[in-house]
C-alpha cells in the first residue's frame, strides 16, 4: 500500500485530504503539532474504513523532522507528500511583528523546503509533491504583505524543483486556493464574510480529482 504524507494532517483540507486519499488505496499519514485533532482525524479515516497513522510534529523543528523520518516512518516509501500545514499573520505591514514574520517562514516555506530535503531520498518511484500555496502565491494582497512573502517563496521552491526533476518520475503540483472556511481564520477578522469561502471538503475534491495531471492547481474563492 503506498503512503500519503499530509502535514498539518489534524483539521480543515488537511483532513478532508487524508479522507479521500484512503479512499484511493493510500496508507494516509498524518503529521501535526495537537495530537488531540491528529487523533480525531485519524478516528474519522479508520471509522470510514482507511488505513492511517499519525505523529505529533512541529515543522518548524528540525529535530521533529529528522526524528520523524528516522523514527517513525520506519523507512517507509513515500508516494506522495502534501505540505498543508500554514499559518498567517494579516494587517499592516507597519504593525507587523518579527515573531509574526518568523512564524510564517518557518512553518509555510522553511518547514516545506526541510522535510522535502530529508525525505527526497526516501520518495517512490513515481512520486509527487503537493505545495499547497493559496492564492496568496499568485499575487500581492492588501494587509497579507508577509504572508503573501512566505507563500512566494515556497511557489519558488515548487516551480525550482519542476525544473531541476523535469523528465524524471518526481512530479512537483503547486496548487493556489483562496481562502477556505476552517480554524484557520477562528482568532482573525481578517474576512468579513466567510461565506464566499469553500469548505475544505470542495477544496480537496477538486486538488485529488486533478493533481495526477496537472502541474499547477488554481482554485478562486466563490464569486
Amino acid at each position: 500500500m503506498h503512503t500519503a504524507i499530509i502535514t498539518g494532517g489534524g483539521s480543515g483540507l488537511g483532513k478532508e485530504l487524508g479522507k479521500r486519499l484512503s479512499r484511493e488505496g493510500y496508507h494516509i499519514f498524518l503529521l501535526g503539532r495537537t495530537e488531540n485533532r491528529l487523533n480525531e482525524a485519524t478516528n474519522e479515516i479508520e471509522s470510514a474504513g482507511g488505513q492511517v497513522s499519525y505523529a505529533t510534529l512541529d515543522i518548524r523543528s528540525t529535530e521533529d523532522i529528522d526524528q520523524f523520518v528516522e523514527g517513525e516512518l520506519k523507512g517507509r516509501p513515500v508516494k506522495l507528500l502534501i505540505h498543508n500545514a500554514g499559518v498567517g499573520f494579516f494587517g499592516p505591514f507597519k504593525d507587523t511583528e518579527e515573531d509574526e514574520l518568523v512564524s510564517m517562514f518557518e512553518t509555510n516555506a522553511l518547514g516545506p523546503i526541510r522535510l522535502t530535503r530529508a525525505l527526497i531520498d526516501k520518495l517512490d518511484e513515481d512520486s509527487t509533491i503537493i505545495n499547497i500555496i493559496s492564492t496568496a502565491g499568485l499575487r500581492g494582497k492588501k494587509n497579507e504583505s508577509l504572508y503573501v512573502a512566505s507563500k512566494f517563496a515556497l511557489r519558488g521552491f515548487g516551480e525550482s524543483l519542476q525544473k531541476e526533476y523535469e523528465g524524471s518520475n518526481l512530479r512537483i503540483v503547486n496548487a493556489y486556493m483562496g481562502g477556505m472556511n476552517t480554524p484557520f481564520w477562528d482568532k482573525s477578522d481578517h474576512i468579513s464574510d466567510l461565506s464566499r469561502l469553500r469548505s475544505p471538503d470542495e477544496v480537496a475534491e477538486i486538488i485529488v480529482n486533478k493533481y495526477k495531471e496537472k502541474d499547477e492547481i488554481i482554485i478562486e474563492s466563490k464569486k
